[in-house]
Parts: C-alpha cells; structure tokens; sequence
C-alpha cells in the first residue's frame, strides 16, 4: 500500500464507508431517452428533462 495521500483521501473513505451502509449504494444505470420513453410512457410521464433527473435522483 502506497504512503501517498492525496488531498481527496480522506473524502474517498469517507464516501466508500457510507456507500458501504446497509440501505445505501451504487445505482450505474444509463438508459437511452428511447428506453426511458417508453418507460415513462408505460406510466404516464412525460418525458422531460426535470422527469429523467427526479429518476436519476431516487
């Protein structure tokens, strides 16, 4: 293991222990807007950019 800190090294661990919680995470999700259409479509949103951001965001 390298004795090199970086001025983020504490931020990093502190991310990685919270993401790390029970409830808590990583969501790597990147659908086209022809995917996330359709999606919305199938529930009745309208697909606009505030809508596919409120998704991203949950």
């Amino acid at each position: 293991m390298s004795c090199f800190k970086s001025k983020f090294t504490d931020e990093l661990i502190a991310n990685a222990a919270y993401i790390g919680t029970p409830g808590k995470g990583i969501l790597a999700a990147d659908e086209s807007t022809w995917t996330i259409r359709k999606r919305f479509a199938s529930i009745n949103v309208e697909n606009v950019e505030p809508n596919r951001r409120a998704l991203r965001e949950l």
